[in-house]
């Protein structure tokens, strides 16, 4: 009688679990946009929640502390003329996000610390070059002030928001809509999926296909594809019969699938978060009131089935926190921010351990905030390998001053280029000092050439 091995693996035994009620942020009233991108962005400090607005566009900036009920005249982030259908947080600043919107163009916006107390109309940058709606947003992983937009018009801008400039524009390789755009882990490819059931794999520079598969899914509903390790693709889409399948394709060798797997016959768009440190993809289905979670692998079939949290509400869009703001001391390695029709609620993903102390063999070195290139550097072909940090003595500490300095760069860079008057309360003074000085220095000379001209 042959006996069925089950397959060793640190991660079997994961489990999801909702915060309580008290934790939970309340009296939302999220947006009813049908647009398939994530509508929330989480970083260590901040929860942002793309909420419904009349005239115009508006998304909710919260502490993460700031949990219970929001009150109806918390400020907004409203400065876009039509509906917002995407943010996200900059990687290397707490405290800048992005937002893209049906007003087709994309704002870079500077969060004040502790959030926001009046609303918030003006952003630090406008770029403008999309002409249609702009619905994906992706900063680059290791370059600064790097960030890719993709828009309904079948186009794809690379951005140096220091200097509000589209550097690199691919607009003659969609066909179609595009329904993804992501980064590999350091920002030297970009993969996108289209309408066209192409995936295709681009050298984000040169605006060239590098690798393309046709037919990745046969069904008509999108498909949603990132980069896993090693270079792996992995995609989500739907069957000819409508059934959601998941893939894993080695772009090396396009031609069929490491394996595809078929889920259910739900009709929400599958959402893959992949994290690289353990190697478990995350699925939320808009719409389902589920999270599968699949541990991908060198060895057949590939991609593992773990487990599945479940609950009775469903979901409208989901937020990913990057693992330097988990709490390790719990086993957390994930933690998502499922929004509700009215209400965000966090959900912990954990590793069941009796020991408190820190387990090394579940947070590798991390991807640190510190990129390791300049956005002029990196599109002059400089590669940049992310900065990792550990996540043994917690993070909070380790962030402060390198925050500040990339937080004063971007502001400097981009009212420089922008022309913008931001207010930098310390520099407008320094400033200002200077000018009072400068214009003192030169009345006293006129003063003495009159008095010098009147002698002779």
């Amino acid at each position: 009688m042959s006996r069925k091995v089950v397959r060793a693996s640190k991660f079997r035994h994961v489990f999801g679990q909702g915060v309580k009620a008290d934790q939970c942020y309340d009296d939302i009233r999220i947006s009813q946009m049908t647009w398939d991108s994530n509508f929330c962005s989480v970083n260590p400090k901040f929860v942002a929640m793309i909420v419904d607005a009349s005239g115009g566009g508006a998304f909710l900036v919260l502490p993460l502390n700031k949990t219970g009920r929001i009150d109806m005249s918390q400020p907004t982030v409203c400065g876009h003329t039509g509906p917002v259908l995407d943010i996200e947080f900059c990687p290397h600043n707490d405290n800048i996000i992005a937002s893209g919107s049906e007003d087709c163009s994309v704002m870079i916006w500077e969060i004040p610390e502790g959030g926001l107390v009046t609303p918030l109309n003006d952003p630090v940058v406008k770029l403008e070059g999309h002409s249609k709606r702009v619905g994906i947003l992706s900063w680059h992983p290791t370059a600064h002030n790097v960030l890719m937009s993709a828009g309904c018009d079948n186009v794809v801008i690379l951005w140096n928001v220091a200097c509000g400039e589209a550097m690199v524009r691919i607009d003659s390789v969609h066909p179609d809509l595009i329904y993804s755009a992501c980064w590999n882990r350091d920002g030297s490819q970009i993969l996108t999926s289209c309408k066209d059931k192409t995936i295709r794999v681009l050298d984000p520079r040169k605006g060239t296909v590098i690798a393309e598969k046709e037919k990745t899914h046969e069904g008509s509903r999108p498909v949603k594809a990132v980069f896993v390790s090693d270079g792996k693709i992995l995609s989500t889409g739907f069957s000819r019969m409508s059934e959601r399948q998941v893939a894993l394709w080695d772009p090396k060798s396009f031609g069929e699938p490491l394996t595809l797997q078929e889920l259910d016959t739900s009709s929400g768009v599958l959402l893959p978060f992949f994290d690289p440190d353990t190697g478990v993809v995350y699925l939320c289905g808009k719409g389902d009131s589920s999270i599968r979670y699949f541990e991908v692998t060198d060895e057949a079939p590939y991609v593992h089935y773990l487990s599945m949290y479940s609950s009775k509400e469903s979901q409208k869009g989901m937020g990913y926190m990057p693992k330097r703001g988990l709490e390790v001391n719990k086993c957390e390695i994930a933690r998502f921010y499922k929004l509700h029709e009215r209400k965000c609620e966090p959900i912990v993903m954990t590793v069941p351990r009796k020991s408190d102390l820190f387990q090394e063999d579940l947070y590798p070195d991390t991807m640190g905030p510190e990129p390791s290139v300049e956005a002029n550097e990196w599109f002059e072909g400089k590669e940049g390998q992310p900065i990792l940090i550990s996540l043994k003595d917690g993070f909070a500490t380790t962030t402060k001053s390198k925050e500040f300095k990339v937080h004063k760069s971007l502001l400097k860079t981009t009212s420089a280029a922008m022309g913008h008057q931001h207010d930098n309360t310390g520099e407008v003074h320094a400033l200002q000092k200077e000018v009072k000085t400068l214009k003192e220095t030169v009345e006293e000379l006129t003063k003495r050439v009159s008095e010098l001209e009147s002698k002779n």
